[in-house]
């Protein structure tokens, strides 16, 4: 597989997400890092990117220490965690998927006497990624997708009325999704610079009593897979950064400077010398 491809991370919590994922990849290799972690590379069919697919575990801590390793290691130009959720919201169905427009880490705040303040985090999908999802969602048929701030904490959601709940409901109101990793996932892409990223859910139950029920009837399954649908459509749509793109976008015309000189559409019929002269204001 050749190195100059464009690498795309693909991360996942659990091993039905993971398995869903590597079943759209070809040609797949086996990395292992000197520290133990492992992911596994291959390609993704008819687009230019080199994807890199991990199984990190639960917990948004974990995912954060796992993200930035992998990240410094393959130097992704895009990172996607992928995975199932909760349903927050009367209007999402079982699988359906919510593509992130917004994370929030919902358990930061500080206890008074008065009670609990919420200190929110927040970090926002990549734009070039959330357009690419856009434009993938439309044209990929059997999936009903949202685009939808998605609420990441440390625990598993089974009880709609319980106060963590009303809590969510309270604080984060347009959140369609509660999970458990995104947080982690999204800090360290931010950390990481000019790394795209997004995270996408598929729901697999209402994050409620019915949850256990859910799990058991292959709702997970069922869900992984149309996540990974449309992380694959998305990455069809998305678009490897030029030498001279940046977060702002591409440049838009040739850029020279310093001591580089031009010489497309010279031409020479002897040996070339070049030679600084002062100008009479002291530059050259």
């Amino acid at each position: 597989m050749p190195e100059t491809n464009p690498t795309v991370v693909v991360l996942t919590a659990l091993p039905v997400e993971y398995d869903a994922m590597r079943a759209h990849v070809e040609d797949v290799e086996e990395l292992v890092h000197d520290d133990g972690t492992r992911v596994e590379r291959g390609r993704l069919g008819g687009t230019p990117w080199t994807v890199a697919i991990a199984e990190l575990g639960e917990g948004a801590v974990n995912a954060a220490a796992l993200t930035m390793r992998i990240v410094s290691w393959l130097r992704p130009q895009a990172l996607l965690f992928v995975g199932v959720a909760g349903g927050l919201r009367d209007d999402v169905e079982i699988g359906d998927v919510v593509v992130g427009t917004k994370v929030y880490a919902v358990q930061g705040g500080k206890q008074t006497p008065s009670g609990f303040l919420a200190r929110p985090e927040v970090w926002h999908g990549s734009h070039r990624l959330l357009q690419a999802a856009r434009s993938a969602l439309r044209d990929l048929e059997g999936v009903r997708g949202h685009h939808k701030p998605i609420a990441c904490g440390d625990v598993v959601l089974a009880d709609d009325r319980s106060a963590f709940a009303e809590y969510i409901r309270r604080t984060y109101n347009d959140a369609y999704a509660i999970e458990m990793e995104g947080s982690g996932a999204a800090h360290a892409a931010h950390l990481s610079g000019q790394l795209d990223a997004l995270v996408i859910r598929g729901i697999s139950d209402r994050a409620n009593p019915g949850k256990h029920a859910a799990d058991a009837s292959g709702s997970q399954k069922r869900a992984a897979a149309q996540v990974a649908s449309v992380a694959v459509a998305v990455l069809r749509k998305h678009r490897p950064r030029g030498p001279g793109d940046s977060e702002e976008g591409p440049h838009r015309g040739p850029q020279y400077g310093g001591d580089h000189l031009d010489f497309r559409g010279s031409t020479f019929h002897g040996p070339f010398v070049a030679k600084r002269v002062e100008r009479g204001d002291g530059e050259w």
